[in-house]
C-alpha cells in the first residue's frame, strides 16, 4: 500500500455527511476530491467538487484516468450496487485502490456499516458460526454507550432536498439517471407527504395493533428500488416478495395465526399497500388475519412475535437480538445455520427455528468490531459521531475536531480538491435463501 493517501468521494447518503467527512480528512493534510454525478450530489457538496456530466459509457475511462492522475489510494461511496459505483469499484480493483463502502447499519439504531470492498451479500465476512463464536471470545465486551440522537424528520428533510435538486439539476447533468426506480418528482412529493402525515400514520398503526390478535408473524417491507431486493434476491420488487410470503402463509399457517406487513420507514412512494393487503386477503381467505401498518416500533413488535420473515432486511437483527426466529428469502449477511431458520419458508409458519443461545451476541460483537461505525445521519450529533468513528477506522482519528465544528452550517469546503472540467472472497447464496427459491 502507498504511504501517502488521497481520497475521492463518490455518491453519499442525502445530507452533509460526505462533505463534512471530506473536510475533516482534508484538514489532516490528506488530499480529498469529490465527483458529483447529479444535482443532488452538487447540493450536498456544492464547492470544490468535480462535475461528471458525460454518458455512463464514458464513466469507466474518465474514472480510471482520474485515479491515475490524482494518485488516488482510497474511494469512499455509499451503496455498492449503484451502476457508477460498481464500475468505479471494478476500475479501482485493477489499480489496487481501496474501496470503502458505507451503508445503512447491519445493526440499528446507533450504527452504520463500513466495509472494504462490499457490504451485505458482497461482504467478505465469514458465514461460519464457529468462526464468529471463536472471534467473539477474543474480543473485549462491547462497551455500553448512550443512544445516538436521531430524528426521522431530519432524514426526511435531507432526502427531500437531495432528490429535489436531482430533478432541478437535470439540465446540468443531462445524462444522469438515478439508481432509484420511479419518478424523482413523485419521490420528492412523497417525502413531503410522509413528513406531513407522520402523526396520522402512527395513530392508524396503533389502532391496527390494538385490534389484531396473536400469535402473529411480521414481514418488514423493504424498498422496491433497494438493490438488496433487485440484486440480492430472486424478486424484481417488494410486491413480488410480499406476494410470495403471503401465498406461503395462506397455504401453511395455522388458522389462528396472523401476518403483519410493516411499511419501511423511508418508503416515500404512493404505492397503496393497504389495497395490496386487502386484495390478497380477499383472494386467499385471509380477511381478519392479514394486516398492514405504516408506523409502530419494530423493535418492540418483534419481542412478542412468533417469527419474522424478510427478504434480507437488516431489521431482522432486531428479532435475532430478541431471540425471535427469522427466515430470509434473499441473501443476507446474518443468514447462517444456527442463527436463522434454514428450512423452507413453508415450514417456518408451524416450526420456526430460533437462534442458538449465545450465537447472536457473538455475531453482533464481531460485526461491531469489524464492520460497523458508530453514529448516524438523523441529527447533527449523530453525524459528528459518525465522522469521528470513520476517521478512526481510516486511521485518521488525530484530525482536528475543530473541522467538524467549523463545518456545521458552512456549505463550502475550500480545503477539498479543485473543480475541473466536466482479491475478494465470494460467497454462495445462503442455504435458507436458496431453499426458498424453490
Amino acid at each position: 500500500m502507498k504511504d501517502e493517501r488521497a481520497f475521492v468521494f463518490l455518491q453519499g447518503p442525502p445530507g452533509p455527511l460526505f462533505r463534512k467527512l471530506g473536510a475533516a480528512i482534508a484538514n489532516s493534510g490528506v488530499p480529498v476530491y469529490r465527483i458529483n454525478l447529479s444535482g443532488g450530489d452538487r447540493y450536498d457538496w456544492p464547492d470544490g467538487a468535480i462535475d461528471f456530466r458525460g454518458r455512463f459509457s464514458e464513466w469507466p475511462v474518465f474514472f480510471d484516468k482520474f485515479l491515475r492522475e490524482k494518485h488516488i489510494t482510497d474511494i469512499v461511496l455509499f451503496g455498492d450496487c449503484r451502476p457508477h459505483h460498481v464500475s468505479a469499484h471494478g476500475m479501482a480493483s485493477v489499480r489496487g485502490v481501496r474501496t470503502h463502502v458505507l451503508e445503512e447499519g447491519y445493526l440499528r439504531p446507533d450504527w452504520m456499516t463500513l466495509e472494504l470492498e462490499g457490504v451485505n451479500a458482497r461482504s467478505t465476512l465469514s458465514r461460519d458460526k464457529m468462526w464468529f463464536r471463536q472471534e467473539a471470545m477474543r474480543l473485549p465486551p462491547e462497551p455500553r454507550l448512550p443512544r445516538v440522537t436521531a430524528s426521522f424528520r431530519r432524514r426526511v428533510r435531507d432526502s427531500y432536498w437531495h432528490f429535489h435538486h436531482v430533478l432541478d439539476g437535470r439540465f446540468r447533468y443531462p445524462h444522469y439517471r438515478s439508481h432509484r426506480s420511479g419518478s424523482i418528482l413523485m419521490e420528492g412529493i412523497g417525502w413531503a407527504w410522509k413528513f406531513a402525515s407522520w402523526n396520522l400514520r402512527e395513530k392508524k398503526a396503533a389502532e391496527v395493533l390494538d385490534r389484531i390478535g396473536k400469535p402473529r408473524f411480521i414481514l418488514p417491507l423493504q424498498l422496491s428500488g433497494d438493490y438488496q431486493i433487485r440484486a440480492h434476491s430472486p424478486f424484481p420488487d417488494m410486491q413480488s416478495a410480499a406476494s410470495y410470503v403471503i401465498e406461503s402463509f395462506a397455504a401453511n399457517a395455522s388458522p389462528d395465526v396472523h401476518l403483519l406487513l410493516k411499511a419501511h420507514p423511508l418508503d416515500s412512494s404512493f404505492y397503496d399497500w393497504r389495497r395490496f393487503v386487502r386484495r390478497h386477503a380477499e383472494r386467499l381467505g385471509l380477511t381478519g388475519r392479514l394486516h398492514f401498518i405504516d408506523g409502530g416500533d419494530l423493535e418492540e413488535l418483534v419481542k412478542v412475535a412468533e417469527g419474522l420473515v424478510c427478504v434480507n432486511s437488516t431489521s431482522a437483527t432486531l428479532a435475532l437480538a430478541a431471540g425471535t426466529p427469522v427466515c430470509t428469502i434473499g441473501e443476507a449477511i446474518y443468514d447462517m445455520p444456527g442463527l436463522t431458520h434454514q428450512e423452507h419458508l413453508d415450514r417456518f409458519w408451524s416450526s420456526p427455528t430460533p437462534p442458538e443461545p449465545g450465537l447472536y451476541p457473538a455475531f453482533r460483537r464481531v460485526l461491531v468490531d469489524r464492520c460497523l461505525v458508530r453514529g448516524g445521519l438523523a441529527s447533527e450529533s449523530a453525524v459528528t459521531t459518525l465522522i469521528e468513528s470513520i476517521l478512526e477506522r481510516f486511521g485518521l482519528n488525530r484530525s482536528s475536531r475543530a473541522t467538524l465544528q467549523q463545518s456545521g452550517n458552512d456549505r463550502s469546503t475550500s480545503a477539498i480538491g479543485s473543480r475541473s472540467a466536466g482479491p475478494v472472497a465470494r460467497h454462495e447464496p445462503r442455504s435458507s435463501a436458496a431453499r426458498n427459491r424453490g
